[in-house]
């Protein structure tokens, strides 16, 4: 029983952690790209034309490979916590 309530717990603790760090990691790409169009917008660009280049942005990274990396939140965790009990046992 003890085994299954460590599972479930540490699931949901992963989901939130999965959550912030996703959350987190579409703010700063975010950021990086108005940055980006700020510091260098072609000439005549409209706010329309800012926001298609921030959506564009944001699709490249939603199939990019870190949003993928972040996924090793429910990998990495319960490896090191699987060894950590194997070698005390």
């Amino acid at each position: 029983m003890q085994f299954v309530r460590l599972v479930v717990f540490g699931f949901l603790i992963l989901s939130v952690l999965y959550l912030c760090i996703t959350l987190y990691s579409r703010s700063i790409r975010r950021e990086k790209l108005e940055d980006e169009w700020d510091a260098n917008p072609p000439e005549g660009a409209t706010p329309d034309m800012r926001a298609i280049f921030v959506k564009e942005g944001m699709t490249k990274y939603e199939s990019g490979l870190r949003k993928k990396l972040i996924l090793l939140v429910y990998v990495i965790p319960p490896i090191v916590v699987g060894t950590i009990i194997y070698f005390i046992n």
